[in-house]
């Protein structure tokens, strides 16, 4: 079939064009038809032109138009005019001309779509997801490809500006599992031995420091076998970042320079620089989470000092053993029902809190609740001048184990703010580094140390004796950068040394063994001559959809899975043949 390539967009005519012939080729987005005269809205990636087919002005395309309908493809040809008065359409950019058709093509028909291509599309997400294709014919998800395809040019543009090399590093690697559950990868040629697809590149580019390639960065694909989320997929987009011979500020002063780029050419906004720090133990004690939203100001505050002594049993056993009483504010929230009280303590309750207190605040600043009574007067004033409450407010209190009962409080806290509408949508957006994270956390379950991050992060180095005597106090060289209470990127400054690295881990129980037969070609590579190095990684899928301002990743995905991990579009995961299996030396169980 011969057309003629367009001579220009869907979205680019003006009345500067009017007099001109054009060429447009696109979907038919909308038909109109007016007393004989049919309207098309035609469709493309740039935008919407109107073109008109009337029978005075061309007979023949008028008659070849009557059977055009919703997503068949053309290609017209035609003569810009502006539109008579009255009929401009300010809501398009192309609004105050169309185009008279002299010769119609119909490049494709189309069946009915399964839904409308429009943005505000009534339809179930599983549905999108299968026709994905129509999908991203829809201008706001075509939106988001581009703004994602925006981001990737300024990403590597201003890494290529400050001396970084793109490395791509492999796809195909050995099982370290560290992190979360890996993907797997049967090799044909080696009987019984499998790949791995990498959870993220973190020991390639290490090795790239070693290489003496003091700059690296990579957008890469990472790979996760876990349970999914609204941000979560199993295949994920990283900006992979490494610096030889820098400590933390290097990095935070690059990173930086990098959000000011995307806030101004994506947001238009300027960010003032230093980005805001708080450390991990001020970030849990006040917004209970290490990645903390402050687009609004409710602040915890602990308690300790106010009850440290109560006789009301559960905080002094809460004090004594080490733990926290923590209090949060909700401002004019004084007539809220029994019932209404009741929801947030089963709303606590889902996170493992025992219960919830709560306490109306009374005109005198008397305190209204069935707890008030085991607390003497000192302790009800102070309660009050340290929450900062006034009359008509209500107060929660939790009490327990530290990072646990700070951590339902913080899930409280973003409760109230939806339900004070606190989050208003035109809220500034807040950046913050987290910072000073424990090394290490204790599992219950296992009776043993995790890697916070990961065991190649470096501790502070005034901690290094504590690893052997006292692990849960060794602060890491570790940052998170948050963005409106997500966190987008985490990274740190890295272990060099192969004696420190085989500290870090003997005090995660992984043996000498283990440690050669997982890692062995990581802490080889140290002994000849690794310079200090650090860096991060940004989570990009979640970044774009922030900067989108969406609030799922899977619509900042070309071709996204479900959150069963599924395509429904191609539907895989599929099974593979016996013979595929033979060759891989595989037996379904």
């Amino acid at each position: 079939m011969q057309f003629k390539n367009r001579t220009h967009t869907c979205g680019e005519l003006r009345e500067s064009n009017i007099g001109e012939k054009v060429v447009l080729n696109g979907w038919v987005d909308r038909r109109r038809d007016l007393g004989g005269v049919i309207f098309i809205e035609l469709r493309d990636r740039y935008g919407i032109t109107q073109v008109v087919f009337e029978p005075a002005y061309n007979a023949e395309s008028h008659h070849a138009a009557k059977d055009l309908r919703s997503e068949f493809v053309l290609s017209i040809e035609g003569k810009v005019r502006k539109r008579p008065e009255g009929t401009e359409n300010p809501e398009l950019a192309t609004g105050n001309v169309d185009v008279m058709v002299d010769k119609l093509m119909i490049l494709n028909e189309a069946e009915t779509p399964p839904f409308a291509i429009k943005d505000e599309v009534d339809t179930h997400e599983d549905l999108r997801l299968k026709y994905r294709y129509l999908d991203l014919r829809r201008p706001a998800m075509q939106k988001n490809i581009l703004l994602r395809h925006k981001m990737y040019q300024l990403v590597r543009k201003y890494f290529d500006e400050n001396s970084f090399v793109e490395v791509e590093t492999p796809v195909l690697m050995k099982s370290t599992p560290e992190g979360a559950r890996d993907y797997l990868v049967p090799s044909r040629l080696h009987k019984g031995k499998f790949y791995a697809l990498p959870q993220s590149p973190q020991q390639y580019k290490q090795l790239l420091m070693v290489s003496g390639l003091d700059r690296y960065f990579q957008i890469v694909k990472c790979f996760r076998d876990e349970d999914l989320r609204a941000d979560r997929q199993p295949e994920f987009t990283q900006i992979d970042v490494e610096m030889s011979f820098v400590d933390v500020e290097d990095v935070f002063a690059m990173m930086e320079g990098l959000m000011k780029v995307l806030f101004k050419e994506v947001w238009n906004k300027d960010l003032t620089l230093p980005i805001p720090r708080v450390s991990f133990e001020e970030a849990m004690e006040k917004y209970g989470s290490d990645k903390p939203d402050l687009r609004f100001n409710l602040e915890m505050q602990n308690l300790n000092e106010v009850f440290h002594n109560s006789e009301f049993k559960v905080f002094k056993e809460a004090i004594e053993a080490g733990g926290i009483v923590t209090g949060l504010l909700a401002p004019g929230c004084g007539d809220y029902t029994r019932n209404q009280l009741d929801v947030l303590t089963d709303f606590v309750k889902k996170f493992g809190a025992k219960g919830l207190i709560w306490m109306r605040v009374k005109e005198g600043g008397e305190l209204e609740a069935p707890v008030a009574k085991f607390f003497n007067d000192d302790e009800k004033k102070n309660l009050v001048s340290v929450l900062g409450a006034n009359p008509g407010d209500l107060l929660f209190i939790l009490s327990g184990s530290r990072i646990k009962t700070l951590s339902i409080m913080g899930y409280l806290r973003l409760e109230m703010a939806k339900r004070l509408d606190l989050i208003k949508q035109d809220a500034e957006p807040k950046l913050l580094w987290v910072t000073d994270f424990p090394l290490f956390e204790w599992d219950e379950d296992t009776k043993r140390f995790y890697a916070m991050h990961h065991p190649f992060t470096s501790p502070r180095l005034e901690d290094v004796p504590l690893m052997d005597t006292d692990p849960g106090k060794v602060k890491a060289r570790a940052y998170d950068l948050v963005l409106n209470g997500s966190e987008i990127a985490g990274g740190s400054i890295r272990i060099h040394n192969a004696d420190l690295q085989a500290k870090m881990f003997k005090a995660l129980g992984i043996t000498d063994e283990e440690a050669q037969y997982k890692f062995g070609f990581l802490m080889n590579a140290f002994k000849y001559g690794a310079p200090p190095h650090g860096g991060i990684a940004f989570g990009f899928d979640r970044m774009a959809m922030i900067f989108a301002g969406e609030h799922s990743i899977r619509d900042v995905i070309a071709f996204p899975k479900t959150a069963s991990a599924v395509s429904l579009m191609d539907e895989s995961p599929s099974f593979a043949s016996e013979e595929q299996l033979r060759e891989l030396h595989i037996k379904v169980r």
